[in-house]
């Protein structure tokens, strides 16, 4: 069965087809490590996450790479204001580096809660300095770079085709539209190398052949994909904010560098939304992973509420929702700690999923599958064994949650005994007591004709 995914170059579903046979380059936007990443930062890796899961599910082996922005990201798209590293530095009282690191753990720990695959390699910005400075060359060479005051800039007037992946019209960009002018020759060039203020000395920053200075954001996810997988690669995805100027902007330099398309797919995830706006640190309405655990919420619950969602629509973030989707996921705990023994996977639903998953991705409709299933006169075994096999998809950790739920408590267990004795010599009032008890330890107990059921409260 094909897999189709939606190719934002091209705007349409397009066969997957590797450059290699049955091997996959993948290279998914790494964060600016300044903050912690908020939950629509986090939506975006989710989403990447499933992707990355759906190819091994085709048995595509996949190598993943995943950058982290340690440097050069301004606060601003016109390559003004303050490096947000350094930004970050200052009102943490922590050097840039120590801050770097920082959140750099941080977010490595997020996505250990969320189930979230870990790459095959990270790459840090300012470990790849030299890499950058020798595409900065390679760009001079060819003639598509020029010099102002504050840094070396790229001339996007060279490319016929640019901007090819943005969703902006080229002619209805005005100066000061999209950026500040300045004295920049075309509003859409962008910064290679900015030049260190000349007032003031920067934590990061490095020897050019132009001057001391820092690298450009986009220059940076160029050199460290392209090093670790080369050109052209199969996948690059990203948050759709990055389909008007960052991505289009690392096409241009490594078209103009290399002469061939950067990367053959690019997939691009939607924004998480709340209070009618999308989730950002510019707006000041971020939640991050830290609030859920705080309100006792399951990161896991969070993963379930992105997946009742396609990747290509906006998703309405509540508390309510986030508390719906955590009785969703606890119901399917429930649900499966009652099921003994692990059978066979039903080929019909195997099926009906993979067609699902394959067409773009289409997990709200592979998770409906699973509802469907759970609901269904099958037997309990194979119902377990295809939810199992679905998990391997939705990465909701389900088979270890099961295995931890079938392990009851000595304790309870024996209360559970005593209990049953009870019931046996009809003191039904000790037998209410003990169950009560049970409660207590967070278990309860159904009666049956096959004899109780010890079920986790959640």
């Amino acid at each position: 069965m094909e897999l189709k995914l939606y190719n934002s170059l091209s705007r349409k579903k397009e066969v997957f087809k590797p450059i290699k046979d049955k091997r996959v380059g993948l290279y998914t936007c790494g964060p600016t490590v300044y903050n912690y990443a908020h939950l629509g930062n986090l939506r975006t890796y989710i989403f990447e996450d499933i992707l990355k899961r759906v190819l091994i599910y085709n048995g595509y082996r996949v190598k993943h790479v995943i950058n982290i922005t340690d440097v050069g990201h301004l606060t601003s798209n016109a390559d003004t204001g303050e490096d947000k590293i350094e930004l970050g530095a200052k009102r943490e009282k922590k050097t840039a580096w120590q801050m770097a690191d920082f959140y750099t753990k941080e977010f490595k720990k997020n996505l250990k809660d969320l189930n979230i695959l870990p790459p095959d390699k990270w790459v840090k910005a300012t470990q790849t300095i030299r890499d950058q400075l020798n595409l900065i060359k390679k760009l001079e060479e060819k003639g598509f770079t020029y010099i102002l005051e504050d840094g070396i800039y790229f001339d996007t007037s060279k490319l016929k085709d640019y901007p090819k992946l943005s969703t902006l019209i080229k002619e209805k960009i005005l100066p000061g539209a999209r950026v500040e002018m300045g004295n920049k020759k075309n509003p859409t060039d962008f910064a290679l190398w900015k030049f260190s203020p000349k007032d003031k000395k920067r934590q990061m920053e490095w020897k050019s052949p132009w001057g001391i200075g820092f690298p450009g954001w986009h220059t940076e996810c160029v050199v460290m994909s392209i090093k670790n997988l080369g050109i052209p690669f199969d996948i690059h995805c990203g948050g759709i904010d990055h389909l008007s100027i960052h991505h289009p902007n690392e096409i241009a330099q490594a078209e103009a560098a290399y002469g061939k398309l950067m990367a053959n797919y690019w997939l691009h995830g939607e924004f998480l939304i709340i209070d009618e706006k999308k989730m950002g640190k510019s707006g000041g309405n971020f939640i991050i992973l830290k609030n859920l655990k705080e309100k006792n919420i399951s990161p896991l619950a969070f993963r379930y509420l992105c997946l009742t969602g396609h990747y290509r629509s906006k998703l309405n973030f509540s508390w309510e929702g986030l508390e719906g989707a955590k009785n969703s996921l606890y119901k399917i705990y429930e649900t499966i700690s009652a099921w003994k023994k692990v059978g066979k996977v039903e080929k019909k639903y195997q099926e009906e999923f993979l067609s699902f998953i394959n067409d773009d991705l289409n997990i709200p409709m592979a998770l409906a599958l699973m509802w469907k299933l759970i609901d269904s006169t099958l037997n309990p075994e194979v119902k377990l064994a295809t939810i199992f096999e679905f998990d391997k998809v939705f990465g909701l950790n389900l088979k270890d949650v099961w295995r931890r739920l079938r392990k009851i408590p000595n304790q309870v267990k024996k209360i559970v005994k005593l209990r049953e004795k009870a019931r046996k010599e009809k003191n039904w009032q000790e037998a209410d007591r003990l169950r009560q008890e049970i409660k207590k330890l967070g278990y309860q107990v159904e009666d049956t004709t096959e004899g109780s059921i010890i079920k986790k409260i959640f």
